[in-house]
């Protein structure tokens, strides 16, 4: 238990940082999935959404975390009524933080005024470990961090799950995002529980049957669960969102502004 706390206090933006860097390179030494143009005006792009990212992620953190210690104070949410392990307490903590953002993800896609935000994340047609920061930073800020506090409140999630829990998907989500090749048994066999590489690039399918699916970021059991699960081949993926295809949609200050444009879904 003290190593897992030596573990979780590591700054998350050094962490970042050094996947965005391994991440880079293996996509340059390996074979990719998917074809990528213009790579350099694409990953210059997605490096402003990395740069807003770690500076909010300074004031993101510490409203997150205040909240969270307010909560545990006072001995709010569910786990603080049972009486279990605390070992198992990190572990359901961990799951119950991607059920609710499992269904924070789902409405973001379901309610038009918060898809205006969340397309900017999906509009990347060039799909590779960049884009794991390619997100509107109202939503990023607002949306997400509002599922964190909200999970905490009703399940009673103390600041040393809330820590594994970024600690386990901030690697997860590179991963998920990477322009990297992985095996087809992987998404039979581990894809049974958790979000494979695989599944989570068929959530960025164009086809919007497909981009509305696979909403988990750890566990695709509340996909299963819940009917929201979709399979297709890898090879058939297509990321993206054709109304932002290319030219200037697929510019950092278009997409900031995108929101408050009235685009039409062309899929």
């Amino acid at each position: 238990m003290e190593l897992l706390q030596k573990l979780v206090v590591i700054n998350l933006n050094y962490i970042t940082v050094g996947l965005m860097v391994l991440f880079y390179s293996l996509e340059h030494l390996m074979t990719n999935q998917i074809s990528v143009n213009k790579k350099t005006f694409h990953w210059a792009n997605n490096m402003f959404f990395l740069i807003v990212f770690v500076l909010l992620n300074f004031l993101w953190s510490f409203v997150v975390v205040h909240c969270m210690e307010w909560l545990s104070s006072r001995k709010i949410g569910l786990f603080y009524l049972i009486e279990i392990p605390y070992w198992l307490k990190l572990i359901l903590g961990v799951a119950m933080l991607d059920f609710v953002m499992y269904w924070f993800h789902r409405l973001g896609h379901l309610v038009p005024f918060l898809w205006r935000f969340h397309r900017v994340h999906h509009s990347d047609t060039n799909m590779d470990a960049s884009t794991n920061f390619r997100g509107h930073p109202i939503e990023t800020f607002l949306w997400f961090g509002a599922s964190n506090i909200l999970a905490a409140g009703i399940f009673g999630i103390d600041l040393l799950a809330f820590g594994l829990y970024f600690f386990i998907i901030t690697p997860l989500l590179f991963l998920e995002h990477a322009n990297l090749r992985f095996p087809t048994w992987l998404d039979k066999t581990v894809g049974l529980v958790f979000t494979t590489p695989n599944l989570h690039k068929i959530h960025h399918d164009q086809n919007q049957h497909y981009t509305d699916s696979n909403f988990a970021d750890i566990f695709i059991l509340w996909d299963r669960l819940f009917g929201t699960f979709t399979y297709k081949p890898i090879e058939q993926v297509k990321p993206g969102l054709e109304e932002f295809d290319s030219g200037e949609p697929q510019s950092f200050w278009y997409l900031l502004k995108s929101p408050f444009i009235n685009i039409k879904r062309k899929i």
